[in-house]
């Protein structure tokens, strides 16, 4: 037991890296396909070795952490947070307002019926609304109050506690309100709302759930005969399915394939489209020809294209396919990708900014809709760190500032400026894809180091206090916890169906978007033996992200008595 303390004291950063890991090994377990999730198992493995000693960590390490995690967040949901604010989309922000609003009256009032602490009250809030980001901006406004350094580190195992204690506990029943609950409520059959939106969504024809039309994407080549005298445009037209002309050889020559071009008999002619509108088009061009060469020098790709052309925000593909116009030409939608969920495809299926288009294609033809839609995504992007570093620096600047209510100065504290910092450059980022590259892979590394490190640091270097916290209001937590967790979103989901009028598919996605929990999509989606809960998604998860977070400083400026 010595030299267990010994290395608590002299390198306490071990025992935080093993917290990260033994945390994440057990988030990922799952039991009849429930996990929950990695940042709670981290936290109560950092609890639990916590009692082994006393962990001293840095403020600097914890302030570096929790910044680079909650700029992460800013920055993946700042497109769609800024383009949220439209019409389109307002439906869908309200209830994520709705939600929040709810939830924190809801802990006001509990904080002054049984006289919580600050600590406890912002743990409830960030645990039973499933936002692990409250915990960093409370303890940053706590920071900012002038308190002992003793009665701080109380309030910080407070939080601890109360967020242990309920944040299981929401993330479980938020993942059975989704799917369950919030269609009884409505009372629809969310499987058979699911398939009416698909019809709706493919514009009253059978829904293609598998868009195997899409998939199925080549290019032939045809030797003219029938089609003698006959335009490019005509050709096109008449074959149909978006399928055109891509290239045109006559007597050896290229001729560029102009919609007014007309065709001569015996010019070899390339063909790209769906496969079976390629295949039925031979009686119309003539016959098919061997020209591996002719084909081997028209180069195909398949690229995936990261949404940021705020005219597109809310659109469907239909209106989309007319904004892009002639850019389009040649271009086929594969798949619809959506906070890493498949979306189904339609004509009337909305592109929200953030979605990640997978086009197919020539080469030439896809670099030329890429530029109207966003940009295409490389593996072999870098991280521009002189950008994310800049931008932390100056939220972190930005959470210096406060004002006054009462007493009780309102701050947003680091965290809350880097989150701020994050929205801007992701905003910015969109608007010009050239600066500030941070691709996905290194967003999500940045989130979960930041965070579980984060939590790990709370959780270990308020180990003894919290798990007294826990003794003391464990039962009471639960209720309140149970509380503040289904009260929110049982108004939000009457709310979006009966006052917003919200497609009741889309309200539950967009319930699991506002309580920041990914994994209740998933349950809608099983359910509904569809994908379609997916399309409410987006804009309420970058809108939650931002107004739950901001919650951490607003619950301690109104509870703190001093």
């Amino acid at each position: 037991m010595e030299t267990v303390r010994w290395i608590i004291t002299t390198a306490p950063e071990i025992f935080l890296l093993l917290a990260i890991a033994v945390g994440t090994i057990l988030g990922r377990i799952k039991v009849r396909g429930f996990s929950i999730g990695t940042t709670a198992c981290i936290l109560i493995v950092a609890v639990l070795i916590g009692q082994l000693g006393s962990f001293t960590f840095p403020p600097i390490l914890r302030a570096i952490l929790f910044s680079l995690f909650v700029f992460t967040i800013g920055y993946r949901s700042g497109p769609e947070f800024f383009a949220s604010l439209s019409v389109r989309t307002l439906a869908q922000v309200v209830l994520a307002l709705v939600i929040g609003a709810t939830g924190l009256m809801l802990v006001l009032m509990f904080a002054h019926a049984f006289k919580l602490d600050t600590g406890t009250a912002a743990g409830l809030t960030a645990g039973a609304l499933t936002q692990s980001s409250v915990i960093g901006t409370a303890s940053g406004a706590l920071a900012q109050l002038g308190l002992s350094a003793d009665v701080l580190k109380q309030q910080e195992a407070n939080i601890a506690a109360g967020y242990a204690v309920t944040y299981v506990l929401g993330y479980i029943l938020t993942l059975l309100f989704v799917p369950f609950v919030a269609p009884r409520l409505m009372r629809i059959d969310l499987k058979a709302e699911a398939k009416k939106l698909e019809a709706e969504l493919a514009g009253g024809a059978p829904a293609k759930t598998d868009n195997l039309s899409y998939r199925k994407f080549q290019a032939r080549a045809y030797r003219i005969s029938a089609a003698a005298g006959r335009t490019v445009e005509a050709i096109e037209a008449e074959i149909g399915s978006r399928t055109i002309v891509e290239r045109i050889v006559r007597r050896g020559a290229d001729i560029a394939p102009h919609r007014n071009t007309a065709l001569e008999n015996g010019d070899d002619i390339v063909l790209t489209g769906p496969t079976a509108a390629i295949v039925a088009a031979k009686p119309v061009m003539g016959e098919e020809i061997d020209a591996d060469e002719l084909l081997r020098s028209l180069p195909g790709n398949v690229i995936d294209v990261l949404v940021e052309n705020r005219r597109l925000h809310g659109r469907s593909i239909k209106e989309v396919a007319d904004i892009v116009g002639d850019s389009a030409r040649g271009v086929f939608l594969r798949a619809l990708t959506r906070m890493g969920r498949e979306v189904p495809l339609g004509p009337e299926t909305r592109v929200y900014l953030g979605d990640v288009m997978t086009l197919v294609g020539s080469t030439g033809n896809i670099a030329r809709a890429t530029a109207q839609v966003g940009h295409a995504l490389n593996a072999s992007d870098r991280t521009d760190i002189a950008f994310l570093a800049a931008g932390i620096a100056v939220g972190l600047l930005a959470g210096l500032a406060s004002f006054k209510i009462g007493a009780v100065a309102l701050t947003l504290g680091g965290g809350g400026g880097a989150l701020i910092a994050g929205l801007v450059c992701g905003w910015l980022r969109s608007r010009k894809p050239t600066m500030g590259a941070l691709p996905p892979a290194a967003q999500q590394t940045l989130s979960d180091i930041g965070l579980g490190g984060f939590i790990a640091a709370v959780g270990l270097g308020n180990g003894l206090a919290a798990w007294s916290a826990i003794q003391a209001h464990g039962l009471l937590l639960v209720g309140m916890g149970i509380v503040v967790t289904l009260i929110p979103m049982t108004v939000g989901t009457l709310v979006a169906y009966y006052l917003l009028r919200m497609n009741p598919v889309v309200t539950c996605g967009a319930l699991a978007g506002a309580m920041t929990v990914d994994a209740a999509v998933t349950g809608a989606c099983d359910v509904a033996e569809s994908q379609t809960p997916v399309l409410g998604v987006a804009v309420p998860y970058a809108v939650g992200n931002v107004v739950l977070t901001v919650l951490g400083p607003i619950v301690v400026a109104a509870t703190f008595s001093g």
